[in-house]
């Protein structure tokens, strides 16, 4: 598997990352698609044989538990020094005002909260879920730099947020001389290429890794359009993110797959991992093939003519998933 950096940080980091929250106790809020700890554990195993040892979990999925399940799998399947574990905060936990947001006593609460789930001592890159427009941004960025600074971290990254909100963060961390945020992870694929106007130049530009969620549309570019799964049939929030007009995407996407003989997700893959912005997609896995998919995408190259007939058919949305 090969390795990069993460934006122009020293850390290297797999070229694909395993998103983890597809594994959680459905008993404890979990999404009605999440694979339990025993299934979950063979995609776990799957992904440290096959190289990708930078994981993505947070907090509030499954309530906790796939932190738990994460920490686990860790002293199963691998060791700790070999695996880049990467975790969120600020969804709501609990109704106290440490269970949720960016203030200082959430920052300080949860990390320790993660780090006993995860059952570590450090976090490799802490990333806040979502902007907390409720706290000033310099308590946030103060809170960070002191976890990292106490041990517990060792980089920070950010999610889902408009650039200038990104720029604002970043600016009080040099103004008050606190860690910078070396990654972003954003909602981009085919389907979503908003983050192309502003997101992506700047990350490029000052040197912050941008780490793609839902980089198959969750999953709507991985079958023709209309085909339906048990996640398509109870996820409420991915039927916020996609329309009918997506459909002539999805068909190109099938087009160019059935001329390479290829699965459909390889292809889609393929073209989130063309671009330079791009450090490591986020790729969940619920199926065997998955990561086996994702893994062949890192050998497909599209030719110019491809991404431009895949491109071809997308019009501007609306910015969704922040």
């Amino acid at each position: 598997m090969e390795t990069t950096r993460l934006g122009t940080s020293g850390l290297r980091v797999s070229r694909l990352a395993l998103g983890c929250m597809s594994y959680g106790d459905a008993s404890r809020g979990g999404h009605p698609w999440a694979l339990p700890e025993d299934e979950a554990q063979a995609f776990f195993a799957q992904a440290v044989d096959l190289g990708i040892t930078f994981w993505d979990t947070a907090n509030i999925y499954s309530m906790g538990s796939s932190e738990e399940f994460v920490g686990r799998a860790i002293r199963a399947h691998s060791r700790r020094e070999d695996i880049v574990l990467a975790t969120k905060l600020n969804g709501r936990m609990h109704d106290g005002p440490g269970g949720s947001g960016l203030s200082r006593k959430a920052v300080l609460e949860q990390v320790d909260a993660s780090l006993t789930r995860l059952q570590t001592d450090y976090i490799d890159l802490y990333q806040i879920h979502r902007f907390d427009p409720g706290t000033p941004v310099e308590e946030t960025m103060e809170a960070l730099h002191d976890v990292v600074r106490a041990g517990k971290v060792r980089y920070l990254g950010a999610s889902s947020m408009w650039t200038w909100q990104l720029a604002e963060m970043q600016h009080a961390a040099d103004l008050g001389g606190w860690t910078r945020f070396v990654s972003m992870q954003d909602q981009y694929s085919l389907l979503q290429r908003e983050e192309e106007r502003e997101m992506h130049p700047y990350c490029a530009h000052t040197g912050v890794g941008v780490l793609p969620w839902s980089p198959l549309a969750r999953g709507r570019l991985t079958r023709p359009w209309g085909e339906s799964t048990r996640r398509t049939e109870t996820d409420a929030f991915g039927k916020t993110l996609y329309a009918d007009t997506d459909a002539p995407i999805v068909a190109a996407v099938q087009r160019v797959a059935e001329q390479r003989g290829v699965p459909m997700a390889q292809v889609a893959l393929a073209w989130v991992l063309s671009k330079p912005a791009v450090t490591a997609p986020i790729v969940g896995a619920t199926k065997p093939h998955h990561l086996a998919d994702a893994v062949a995408a890192l050998d497909l190259t599209l030719s110019e003519e491809e991404i431009a007939a895949l491109e071809e058919p997308y019009a501007p949305h609306l910015p969704a998933g922040f």
